[in-house]
């Protein structure tokens, strides 16, 4: 059985599904660059719960919790199978702290990457929420009990933003970031190539500019669901390294 990497994908708007980009370009390359997974489980802060949730239909439906963006987008169809067997088998890693919940399905934090990653839509999806109860190091915690999957032929995809702060978007400001977002973005990156978990599961470490990142964990906790499940002896890659907006990271990482 291939022992997959591990990734983290900075989503940013919804329109990096339908639109040509740096950001897009790079995930449609993404799939080439690792083994093809038997399913993916996807991390994504657009599903943010009190408490861990994973679906386990044959089908997801798609949900599509963005507003007033082109009708183009909504047309956007992710017509991926289900993995009940891998659903299963995360539930029983993670163990009562999590349960089946087929309200949901794919959002776009999934649906908006692997439209790209993979565009045939062949490949086994189920979807995992981001626990809003939890601490930082209990989603650091939950992602190591999910590093298993990896033997199992799992990709786990974290899809979220390390620097989230809609307040205070700049829609002047396309390209690069607030000196505050910058910093925050470089203190995880350094961290992560280091690894030096503890300091991002600490992460209001890095200062003020942790307090102006985000405003809750939702799009963040991705990053530390993933760090949980990567491994001491993989090799980390970053791309799309970059700030947008002012106060949106695009940062990504891939870990095998």
């Amino acid at each position: 059985m291939k022992h997959m990497p591990v990734l983290f994908v900075g989503h940013g708007s919804p329109m990096n599904a339908i639109e040509n980009n740096r950001f897009s370009a790079y995930w449609e390359t993404l799939g080439g660059q690792i083994p093809r997974p038997e399913a993916i489980l996807s991390i994504s802060a657009h599903w943010y719960t009190p408490g861990l949730r994973v679906t386990d239909v044959p089908f997801p439906k798609m949900v599509y919790d963005m507003y007033g963006f082109p009708e183009e987008l909504y047309q956007v169809a992710y017509n991926a199978p289900g993995a009940p067997r891998f659903a299963g088998l995360t539930k029983e890693l993670v163990g009562e702290n999590i349960q089946i919940d087929n309200s949901w399905g794919l959002d776009h934090g999934s649906w908006s990457v692997l439209c790209r990653m993979y565009p045939q839509a062949d490949i086994p999806v189920f979807q995992m929420s981001v626990d809003r109860l939890a601490s930082a190091r209990d989603c650091y915690e939950t992602g190591e009990k999910l590093r298993r999957l990896r033997e199992q032929g799992v990709l786990i995809l974290g899809s979220g933003n390390i620097v989230h702060n809609l307040s205070r978007v700049n829609w002047s400001m396309e390209e690069g970031g607030y000196p505050w977002a910058l910093e925050f973005d470089e203190y995880i990156k350094n961290n992560i190539l280091n690894k030096e978990y503890e300091n991002i599961i600490n992460y209001s470490g890095a200062g003020e500019s942790a307090a102006l990142a985000f405003q809750m964990m939702d799009h963040f906790a991705p990053l530390l669901y993933i760090l949980g499940a990567s491994e001491q002896q993989d090799k980390v890659s970053v791309f799309n390294d970059s700030c947008v907006l002012g106060s949106l990271s695009m940062t990504s990482y891939l870990f095998k």
